[in-house]
């Protein structure tokens, strides 16, 4: 399946924007610490001006210090990154997230990725603040939505953690695999470069792709998020004890 990046962007922008008027602003956001709802929406906001901003090569305007009216706040930084998005080509040269310095050059399309996951993420994050709960199913999004999140953990995020120091290498390479998607797909996280058939990891995780996902940003543990787990679980345990996403 491949995916339409921009659309799914403006989908998942839309039901972000359509969840807000359901939500406390004060409502704690649950696996991101002390965050509210109002932290959330500013910094999902803040996130799409400064994308727009790498997009065109440019300083982000500053904001200001606010308090912002959610909703129309929200819906103009959202609009100002799906405006610079459609506006470049895929291929213009943007500033993306890189090491050992945390921008370089890249593609713009780079951005159109980045967003819809940092998004639909974040709209978890929205739908658990108003649940008093995270859960499976909250945001909605294909299994192949969620699986290229897992991808993007895994070949861009964790690798961008260990270039720029912000953890060390992991010691026990983690398998991870897709049991809802089409063919099954295999990462191993923690083994930049090489094909899941390639390692030989001590642990193994399997489950729905949105579950994968969730657990590797830290919103579910694996028993909330209904993986399965074989072999080593202490081998997962380090490799989640660390921030193998920003």
């Amino acid at each position: 399946m491949t995916l339409d990046h921009l659309s799914l962007l403006a989908r998942l922008q839309g039901d972000f924007l359509a969840a807000l008027p359901g939500a406390d602003p004060a409502a704690r956001v649950p696996a991101c610490g002390d965050w509210t709802v109002r932290e959330l929406v500013e910094h999902l906001a803040g996130v799409h001006r400064w994308a727009a901003s790498n997009a065109y090569r440019v300083d982000t305007e500053p904001l200001g210090e606010g308090p912002f009216d959610l909703a129309p706040h929200y819906a103009a930084q959202a609009a100002t990154l799906r405006r610079a998005l459609a506006e470049l080509p895929p291929d213009a040269t943007a500033r993306v997230l890189a090491h050992p310095e945390p921008l370089g050059p890249g593609p713009v399309r780079f951005w159109h990725r980045r967003q819809v996951h940092e998004t639909l993420v974040h709209l978890h994050d929205l739908l658990a603040a108003s649940a008093g709960t995270g859960t499976l199913g909250l945001a909605h999004a294909e299994p192949e939505v969620w699986a290229d999140g897992v991808d993007e953990v895994v070949t861009v995020l964790q690798p961008r953690q260990v270039g720029l120091g912000r953890m060390e290498p992991l010691r026990h390479p983690v398998s991870l695999v897709a049991t809802d998607v089409a063919g099954t797909p295999a990462w191993v996280l923690g083994a930049p470069g090489q094909r899941a058939e390639e390692v030989s990891p001590g642990v193994v995780v399997s489950g729905s792709a949105e579950g994968l996902a969730l657990m590797l940003w830290h919103r579910l543990t694996p028993a909330e998020a209904g993986l399965t787990v074989e072999g080593d679980r202490a081998d997962l345990e380090a490799a989640l004890a660390e921030p193998v996403v920003p």
